[in-house]
């Protein structure tokens, strides 16, 4: 960024004028004692944007939410693990309401100002019964300056929390961005299992953070891979209550850059850490298409080389094969001239004009070696660019995703199947 920014602790919850909580429902099992049911809250009202799954297939809280949205402002959201409630009927809706609905009226407000989403298996009724007497216990818990325990409570698969807070200086008036962020499968572009929840104290109008919300995303969240899944459930909230008491952020304004600067730098390290934290990879790889007729041109290759099984299983052995790489270039459906295409392994040649460069092979192997390295692809047609981030595909993600069959026991267990 072109100014200075200060890191804070206290991710969704480091802004001014946001609360958050995070308790235990047993929403996967009962017997085990996670936090899994987290609220964010805004003091005051709040301006609100989001983007979606483009996936045809939509979860209930996705759908609610989007309602909710068309509707007016969110001033807060209710998230929980462990249960996607994904393609489960008129119930999974009704199930949704009743989550926005049982937090709504402790807190004083209507149930089109709440925001829900779900993560966790897919086709399981919501296990209401263990959740439903935990409203209150939930709203009572509120508190101001730590998220943490809310970035605890979304996560799935993911080994650990992923969470960011920062400040800086928007026209003399300190601002704070926080978020964090769930996801290590199931994570491909095209947002619009990945959830991201932003807070602000920035006054930002609607239009404007719907705008910028939309470029953040276009630039972060769009730009992820891992295995090239698309989930049901990808959801990206931010809320933003003006707490810091600066003036309405106007388009063109001078506190319009900045503010879109680091809010699309707040979601872009989220995204990597969506990667780097994805399930069971070995490797954090950057894909740099330079030199590409159109924007979009360089867009699908990008996208190509990074979601091919066959070159993402090559980075997991360390194996700097250009040739697979190069295949990804000519599938990718861009008008791309094979030869004069540049491969390079962190500014390293292993292809010119479509052919083996003349680099040592030893120094390329101790390049795909290491845990992240960056791959340059230039098409040297034009000037558009595109850049993505990636992982390997190792066995063990293979090992990790073959059965769901626990989640179905405990389920029978219930009585909701």
């Amino acid at each position: 960024m072109d100014f200075p920014i200060s890191r804070l602790e206290g991710g969704v919850g480091a802004p001014l004028g946001f609360r958050t909580a995070a308790i235990s429902c047993g929403i996967k099992n009962p017997a085990v004692e996670r936090l899994d049911l987290g609220l964010i809250v805004s003091d005051t009202p709040c301006t609100s944007a989001g983007t979606f799954t483009t996936n045809r297939v939509k979860a209930a809280p996705v759908r609610l939410s989007q309602a909710h949205l068309r509707k007016g402002e969110l001033r807060a959201v209710i998230a929980n693990s462990g249960n996607a409630n994904a393609c489960t009927g008129v119930q999974g809706i009704q199930d949704a309401k009743q989550m926005c609905h049982g937090v709504a009226k402790p807190l004083g407000l209507k149930r089109s100002e709440i925001g829900v989403c779900s993560t966790g298996v897919i086709g399981l009724p919501m296990p209401m019964v263990r959740i439903t007497p935990k409203f209150d216990e939930l709203v009572g818990a509120l508190n101001a300056g730590s998220g943490n325990p809310f970035a605890k409570a979304i996560i799935t698969s993911d080994t650990h929390e992923k969470e960011i807070a920062i400040s800086f200086d928007l026209g003399g008036h300190e601002v704070r961005i926080g978020g964090c962020v769930k996801g290590a499968g199931m994570i491909s572009p095209s947002m619009a299992t990945m959830l991201c929840f932003i807070t602000t104290d920035a006054n930002v109008p609607h239009e404007e953070l719907r705008k910028g919300v939309q470029e953040a995303v276009d630039e972060s969240f769009n730009r992820i891979t891992i295995d090239g899944d698309m989930s049901t459930n990808d959801t990206v909230l931010v809320l933003a209550n003006g707490a810091s008491g600066m003036p309405p952020i106007r388009r063109g304004g001078e506190s319009c850059k900045p503010f879109r600067e680091a809010l699309r730098w707040v979601m872009l390290e989220l995204a990597k850490a969506v990667v780097r934290d994805g399930e069971r990879v070995t490797k954090f790889v950057t894909v740099d298409v330079k030199g590409g007729r159109t924007y979009l041109e360089a867009k699908k290759v990008a996208e190509a080389v990074c979601k091919s099984a066959l070159v993402k299983s090559s980075w997991n052995g360390g194996d700097p094969n250009w040739g697979r790489v190069l295949h990804a270039v000519g599938y990718s459906g861009a008008r791309i001239r094979e030869e004069l295409v540049d491969i390079l392994y962190d500014g390293k040649p292993a292809c010119l004009g479509g052919l083996q460069a003349p680099s040592a092979m030893e120094e390329l192997r101790e390049i795909a070696a290491q845990a992240a390295f960056n791959i340059t692809i230039h098409l040297n047609q034009g000037s558009a660019e595109y850049t993505m981030y990636s992982s390997d595909l190792s066995p063990e993600y293979i090992d990790f995703n073959r059965s769901e069959y626990a989640y179905w026991k405990q389920a029978r267990k219930d009585g909701l199947v």
